[in-house]
């Protein structure tokens, strides 16, 4: 029996629908339970004091401290990187064999498991160029770790800038620099901090690669080549271990609301950026 075009479209309407509610629900039924389960926990004791005895007491400042360090060293470093090597492939350069190669080695960095970035990190920068298990180590093997998704979000967002905005640069004397400062990034500015916030997102929450990299040292860390370890890490190890579930929920539930002060921060920058733009 063939069903009519309307019932097929009433159905796939339901179908769509049903499996797009069911990723909300479960996307917030997993941060109520942790929020609920970790926001009691959150004391001022527990976010200004160092973690002691495993962790099993004191607080995570150390580690809060080493998770914004590594963030931001990753992102200082993949920015530039990604966002250049955007405006290289969609400005300076017509498609050939050296765009096709840089487009596949990004996709292919994009598809390597965390694990495979920890261990490069671990061979080149903590051992083969001496830095240690660092601050500096973990945010450069996370800057290569996040580089592809930049580099993707960029492009794609430099391509949906309309061609008349790079025609009327050019026509009033404009140089591609000129244009790519004045013209391009405004308009691609928020497709670029997407693909910058979801690099920040995957750092702050990492825990493979940083482990191999910036270690996972209590101590509070004093410059780049301080071993740190990370909220993320923190997490996983008092969980694992079972040494405080407790201060594992509350680190869990500290890591959400940090993402999503970044993530609602940066997007209001960038609206705030654009808007003065205009």
């Amino acid at each position: 029996m063939k069903l009519s075009p309307k019932i097929t479209q009433r159905i796939a309407k339901t179908v769509i629908w049903s499996a797009a509610l069911l990723v909300i629900l479960l996307l917030f039924s997993i941060i109520i339970y942790i929020l609920g389960k970790g926001i009691p926990n959150i004391t001022w004791q527990f976010l200004t004091q160092i973690p002691s005895d495993m962790g099993r007491s004191g607080g995570i400042l150390s580690t809060i401290v080493g998770t914004l360090s590594v963030t931001l060293v990753a992102t200082l470093v993949a920015t530039p990187l990604g966002v250049g090597t955007a405006f290289y492939l969609t400005e300076y350069t017509r498609e050939g064999i050296i765009t096709k190669i840089i487009r596949f080695s990004a996709e292919s960095l994009a598809g390597i498991p965390s694990i495979v970035y920890g261990l490069f990190g671990f061979i080149f920068f903590v051992i083969y160029l001496k830095l240690g298990w660092s601050i500096l180590s973990g945010g450069l093997t996370l800057a290569v770790m996040i580089l592809p998704t930049i580099i993707r979000t960029s492009e794609e967002a430099i391509r949906t800038v309309p061609a008349i905005y790079r025609e009327v640069s050019y026509s009033l004397g404009g140089t591609k620099w000129q244009t790519m400062l004045k013209a391009l990034i405004p308009t691609a500015l928020p497709g670029i901090s997407t693909g910058v916030i979801l690099g920040i997102g995957r750092c702050v929450a990492e825990t493979a690669a940083v482990i191999l990299t910036a270690g996972s040292a209590l101590r509070m860390p004093v410059s780049l080549f301080s071993p740190a370890r990370t909220m993320a890490v923190h997490f996983y190890i008092l969980a694992r271990e079972g040494i405080s579930m407790e201060r594992a929920f509350g680190t869990a539930a500290l890591l959400i609301i940090l993402i999503l002060i970044i993530n609602i921060g940066a997007n209001m920058l960038v609206n705030k950026f654009v808007a003065k733009g205009r």
